[in-house]
């Protein structure tokens, strides 16, 4: 029972030098005492926090690990042992040596099996004759040896003139014998005692060396092994505990413990590469669906190990990184440090890159249709960009941009893009597609042209394609935009170039997230002749961006860290150095900032006469065909005819598409600014069209001075 707290109280208004207000008395009940904590919820806290702390940890792993060195050890002992007085060893080098195919190293071993069993017949045929031959030898030598005594002792009598040195060697020899036999008496017990922990030492060094112990109950610096260089046994070791059933009982049985599955180890870059030849009954992608686990055997992460797959029968190409070699920078383009270079779409190619081995990774573009494809935010419009920067230092070279995003990763082709157009409306999509579509015509007509006549490249680039064959807007005659259907406006521009615009340098360059069936048809991305992927979220998604062969030959855009490895791609291209076996190949490649980017188009800008750049594709309007001369001249000084009848063409289908020369001399003749010829091509004048315009009528007419 708690006992209660009596408090007094006095009333009293003023202060008095004698108290005389009464005393009041109030009873407070007193709190009730804590309850104290049972014993055994405090023990079994205590015990909880004595096996969670950490030294109980280390006590634990070092008590479970010690046990096992000397356990296996033993096991390992025991192994050597039988392996020393037994067939076992030739047998497991036979069955290696078959069943990598080495018929003649079979042969060899088994030779060498017949010899080791030739001579333990004859040491056991041996062992039946040992005793009587031991009893012999046993009383000649002891014969003998009284003999030499006794002869010993008898010179010495005969020195000394003592008789009785006669027996004093064999005497001598007799106190030897016994004190010989008190030492070992003396010695033995201790010996008994001490020795079976001497041979458990033994057996623990053993096992210790080996590290024949569990990796979570190995020491720190043991188990981490974080970059260790990459060795056959190291290798050997990680396909053993792959988790791969006929794997690890081949290696197991294999005599030379599967190092004659691999191929030599080479530095390749920043890494390492070897090609392991699997035993029967293993397949190649039962190792490739396994990349974690193997990685994390070799004490890598998963990024830092990449598995494809070379020409030889049941083999495996491991690249390995340095430990965290792939998170370094690669350094600058060419493009951005050499301010002289310049570029050749014929023979020359794009320095995109570098591949994992740190060789420059360049990539031809001559008459290849090109995809991109990656998650957002992964550098696609960066990794396309840098190939059209380096395309745009080759003057004859026209693009037609379509930005479908909008927020200016294209604005520096401004001045060089013969159109650009930005934005990600239906009405950019619209705009787009007919330009896409223009091109197919700019490329009917090159088809048309006599044998042999050459074209400049014409590249049709469009970034975040999947906006146009997402488009659900409709033309007046109810034709779709987007789509995949054979009335997709977007699609079918797209297929007709993939089909004969390479043969007239007429092509398609396309960049688009997340490839599924909806925003990337399949017809589409298989047109391409260089596909590309960086990021992806699934095999599926890479299987769309790559296609299925680039995927089963070990390509794995989806194994790729979002974020992380931003900027890096795996290419599947004939225009591209690829080692040979493989399908595909990863490229880190080079980042190009906006400024830098700018610097390069400006030099592109300065190597060309003046690019007039259209921004929209005007449709329906009153056209002035003299102030839309003067606008595609730009500022050039003088333009080919030629190039203005493309240009007008570009600008307005509709309207120009159909221009002949002739059609442009008359609106030139009838305003006083003909075309004449220069070095013995016809060009129109800037100046001519521009006083033109200046000096026509009120009527639209123009007057010639």
């Amino acid at each position: 029972m708690s006992e209660n707290v009596v408090h007094l109280h006095k009333h009293t208004d003023t202060p008095a030098a004698v108290d005389t207000a009464p005393t009041v008395l109030t009873v407070v009940p007193a709190a009730p005492p804590a309850r104290p904590v049972p014993l055994w919820v405090r023990s079994g806290r205590a015990v909880k926090t004595a096996v969670t702390h950490e030294r109980t940890k280390s006590a634990g792993r070092a008590v479970v690990r010690h046990s096992l060195y000397t356990f296996n050890g033993g096991r390992i002992a025991a192994r050597r042992a039988w392996d020393g007085r037994t067939c076992s060893r030739y047998e497991r080098m036979i069955r290696a040596a078959e069943a990598a195919g080495n018929l003649e190293a079979a042969e060899e071993w088994e030779e060498r099996l017949q010899r080791f069993r030739a001579a333990r017949h004859h040491r056991r045929m041996d062992l039946l004759h040992s005793p009587v031959d031991a009893a012999k030898g046993v009383a000649v030598g002891a014969g003998m040896s009284v003999g030499v005594l006794v002869a010993l002792g008898v010179i010495m009598a005969i020195s000394t003139g003592q008789a009785a040195d006669v027996v004093t060697p064999l005497t001598a020899t007799i106190d030897f014998i016994a004190l010989l036999i008190r030492i070992v008496q003396v010695v033995w017990g201790p010996a008994v005692t001490i020795g079976p922990f001497l041979a458990l030492l033994a057996l623990w060094s053993v096992g210790r060396k080996q590290h024949a112990a569990p990796q979570w109950a190995l020491p720190a610096n043991v188990r981490s092994g974080e970059g260790e260089p990459i060795t056959p046994s190291i290798v050997v070791k990680a396909l053993r505990d792959l988790g791969v059933p006929a794997l690890a009982r081949a290696i197991k049985e294999m005599g030379d413990a599967g190092a004659s599955m691999l191929g030599p180890i080479t530095i390749a870059g920043c890494g390492v590469e070897v090609d392991v030849t699997l035993p029967s009954g293993v397949s190649t992608n039962e190792v490739q669906n396994k990349r974690r686990k193997l990685a994390e055997n070799l004490t890598r992460h998963e990024h830092e190990v990449f598995i494809t797959i070379p020409q030889a029968a049941r083999t495996v190409r491991l690249w390995i990184a340095d430990s965290g070699a792939l998170d370094e920078p690669i350094g600058p383009s060419p493009l951005v440090t050499d301010e002289t270079m310049t570029a050749d779409y014929k023979k020359g190619k794009a320095p995109w890159g570098q591949d994992l081995r740190g060789d420059a990774a360049a990539l031809s573009l001559y008459q290849r249709h090109l995809l991109i494809t990656g998650l957002s935010n992964q550098g696609k419009t960066v990794a396309l960009r840098s190939l059209a920067l380096w395309l745009s230092l080759d003057r004859s070279v026209e693009f037609l941009i379509g930005d479908l995003k909008g927020v200016g990763d294209w604005a520096m082709f401004d001045g060089l893009a013969t159109k650009l157009i930005q934005g990600p409306t239906d009405e950019h999509v619209i705009q787009v597609t007919e330009m896409v579509e223009g091109a197919v015509d700019e490329m009917n007509r090159r088809i048309q042209a006599p044998p042999g006549t050459t074209f400049p490249a014409l590249i049709v680039l469009v970034d975040e394609a999947q906006m146009a064959f997402m488009c659900p807007a409709k033309d007046e005659d109810k034709r779709p935009y987007g789509g995949s259907k054979a009335n997709s406006r977007y699609f079918m521009a797209v297929r007709k170039i993939h089909n004969q615009g390479r043969a007239v340098n007429v092509l398609m360059w396309q960049g688009t997230q997340d490839p599924t069936n909806e925003n990337l048809p399949k017809l589409v991305r298989e047109g391409a002749h260089t596909r590309a992927s960086l990021a992806l979220g699934t095999e599926s998604q890479a299987r769309m961006a790559l296609g299925d062969k680039a995927v089963d030959g070990g390509a794995a855009p989806n194994l790729l860290r979002p974020g992380l490895d931003r900027g890096t791609l795996v290419v599947a291209s004939d225009g591209i150095t690829i080692p040979a076996g493989q399908s595909s190949i990863t490229v880190r490649t080079h980042y190009i900032d906006d400024d830098a980017a700018t610097a390069i188009t400006d030099r592109a800008k300065a190597m060309r006469d003046g690019v007039t750049t259209l921004h929209a594709i005007d449709r329906g309007e009153e056209r002035d065909p003299l102030a839309d001369i003067a606008a595609v001249i730009g500022d050039a000084p003088r333009v080919r005819t030629k190039d203005v009848l493309a240009r007008l063409a570009t600008r307005n289908p509709d309207a120009y598409g159909e221009w002949s020369f002739i059609d442009l001399k008359r609106v030139l003749d009838d305003a006083g600014a003909e075309p004449y010829k220069s070095d013995g091509v016809m060009v129109v004048s800037r100046d001519r069209v521009a006083r033109a315009l200046a000096n026509r009528d009120s009527d639209g007419s123009a007057s010639a001075e």
